[in-house]
């Protein structure tokens, strides 16, 4: 079948899809809506429908990206407003369905935006809604509104594919230089120009050659690379084949750590389909190019996220990084010239190609072009999957689509780039989010984790916290990272619980700068990052609990004394049934008193006490 009978067999499938026949109700179920209860309500309406004698089509879709409102729903009615509907519990089914399918009205209870239009009778349209107002998609193109097992959906709603054909079409220098065109930056971390790292590849000689996509998601709060897997297979995959025409290669491998059961499934079904399809194996679209595909689990291990240990884990090795020279363009997996983007950057390949380098450049700045994915989490009202031009501020992003900080609470930093990134106060809250900017304040882009702190966040146990995981995850090959992270661990423990001695900060410094000059790879020489960012915006929380022995943000349990002020205290006795230790004691009516030997510092008498009687200082 030629890639325009498949097109046009793809078209006729979403027409249908579009404008259907019959009450089409699409679930967002990815990994997020499924641990919000989305299955739960698959099931739900699956009842409901067997009940009333209703047929109706159910699908069940990627992540949307709002991740605050989950589980949603999208109900369409044929020619009627398609509206998405959340958070829904099961027992919202049958009233939800009744209204939008049997009486056709939307219930305004749930409805969260119109999908299909302008807004109708108050419920915003789609791309109107706050969190959508800033947001550009081209990663995550189709997250959300197509079915992630269906490569016709995939085709006929954006062009899928049409890259690859396009591709097919052109020399394979040409190819490359489109990328180039592009400025298109890797969204792994590093940032390096994509164009240049294919050029390299499809320079060095060689009868083998290989494309592996870094699917090793595993920076605490990231879950970029996982929704889009999960949501657009297709997208990555389309990446993959046009990376590997460029630069001459024959095989491709997808690391993906086995953690992500959804993926790995949706993966499988959507190379199957490419095989069905002719778009995946001997002569691909009668072109005379071969190529093939293989998923290979990864175990978990973080520093397999490195481009030379994801090879040498490949080639069943431990997973450990390797000095370079050589790089892996001339020498990667089996000795053989490599390429290695990660599932980000393959999906703006592919987007690249189907539109053009001129459309993706229409975004973000000179030298950071197109858009980058996030996962905004932490304390922000509206968290989930976000992708913005590069250039806005973190302000925007933070604010604008993220809604602030829940509770009047006021901000107070903001993680970025992962555990290997850099904490950033409140005064750079205007610093443009790009490559060069994010580096010259001592943080990195990383893959795109953003975790939002208020003011209740001890930024000295954050860096701690950050720092253990890097520890943790450090292989043990090179001295600086095994044993200068260990140093530096030990050192905020011992800060954290009233230990700190003088002069410790400036040597946790000195000691971070050596462990990023010194480490062999990106993991040790990032480790440092947040505990120098925080020593630099935060020096006087350090030396607050070093000096002082005192918290300011009351987190830290050693440094807390937590008391009962009599003069408030009625002897409601809350307080004395939440201690976990029976710390608590005091008559029914009469002030109560904290031991302080039994005392463990847990809060949950301040937490609950309703008459200002707790304090923690």
């Amino acid at each position: 079948m030629s890639f325009e009978e498949l097109r046009e067999r793809a078209l006729a499938t979403w027409r249908e899809f579009s404008a259907p026949k019959e009450p089409r109700i699409l679930i967002t179920a990815a990994t997020c809506g499924r641990a919000a209860g989305a299955m739960d309500l698959h099931s739900a309406i699956e009842q409901y429908l067997a009940e009333k004698g209703k047929s109706a089509t159910i699908v069940e879709a990627g992540c949307l990206g709002l991740c605050y409102t989950e589980p949603l729903v999208e109900i369409a009615n044929p020619d009627g407003p398609s509206v998405l509907y959340g958070p829904l519990t099961p027992d919202d089914i049958p009233g939800l369905l009744d209204g939008h399918i049997v009486k056709e009205a939307i219930s305004s209870d749930h409805a969260v935006a119109v999908m299909n239009g302008s807004g109708v009778d108050g419920v915003p349209a789609f791309a109107d809604l706050p969190v959508m107002k800033g947001q550009v998609r081209i990663a995550a193109r189709n997250c959300g509104r197509i079915d992630p097992t269906n490569i016709e959906h995939y085709i006929a709603r954006s062009g899928g594919y049409g890259g690859l054909a396009k591709a097919l079409q052109m020399d394979p220098k040409e190819v490359v230089a489109e990328v180039k065109k592009s400025g298109l930056r890797g969204r792994g971390g590093a940032g390096f120009p994509t164009g240049v790292k294919w050029e390299f590849c499809s320079r060095s000689a060689s009868d083998t050659k290989y494309v592996i996509c870094n699917a090793d998601e595993g920076d605490p709060g990231a879950f970029m690379d996982r929704s889009v897997l999960e949501s657009d297979p297709h997208c990555v995959l389309e990446g993959m084949m046009i990376a590997a025409y460029a630069i001459g290669a024959d095989q491709g491998y997808i690391y993906v750590r086995a953690e992500y059961p959804l993926a790995l499934e949706r993966l499988n079904n959507a190379i199957s389909q490419m095989r069905a399809s002719g778009l995946l194996g001997e002569n691909i679209l009668g072109s005379g190019f071969n190529f093939d595909i293989a998923i290979e689990m990864g175990a978990g291990a973080f520093v397999c996220g490195e481009e030379t240990a994801m090879m040498a884990s490949l080639e069943g090795k431990r997973g450990m990084p390797r000095s370079r020279p050589p790089f892996p363009a001339t020498s990667g997996l089996h000795g053989k010239p490599t390429n290695i983007n990660n599932v980000e950057t393959l999906a703006n390949v592919s987007a690249i190609l189907e539109r053009g380098a001129d459309e993706f450049t229409k975004y973000g700045t000179e030298n950071s072009p197109g858009t980058k994915t996030f996962a905004l989490a932490g304390k922000v009202v509206r968290t989930g999957l976000v992708e913005v031009p590069l250039g806005i501020t973190l302000r925007e992003i933070i604010f604008d689509v993220g809604g602030g900080i829940p509770d009047g609470k006021e901000f107070k930093a903001v993680q970025t780039g992962g555990p290997s990134g850099g904490c950033l106060p409140a005064s750079l809250l205007d610093l443009p989010v790009d490559y060069d900017s994010l580096t010259q304040a001592g943080s990195i882009m990383g893959s795109g984790g953003m975790i939002v702190m208020d003011e209740d966040t001890c930024i000295v146990d954050i860096a701690r916290y950050f720092l253990e995981f890097t520890q943790n995850e450090s292989c043990g090959k090179c001295t600086p990272c095994r044993l200068g992270t260990r140093q530096m661990l030990n050192m905020l423990n011992d800060i954290t619980v009233g230990k700190g001695r003088e002069g410790d900060v400036d040597l946790l410094l000195e000691l971070g700068q050596t462990v990023k000059k010194g480490a062999l790879c990106g993991l040790g020489q990032t480790a440092p990052n947040p505990v120098l960012t925080t020593t630099k915006y935060f020096r006087d929380e350090y030396e607050a609990h070093v000096g002082d022995r005192r918290c300011p943000a009351k987190v830290c349990p050693a440094l807390l004394t937590i008391e009962i002020i009599e003069d408030n205290c009625t002897g409601c006795g809350a307080c004395r049934r939440v201690c976990p230790v029976d710390a608590v004691s005091g008559e029914k009516k009469k002030p109560h008193k904290i031991d302080p030997e039994i005392c463990i510092h847990c809060k949950l008498c301040y937490e609950t006490c309703k008459f200002d009687a707790v304090s923690v200082e």
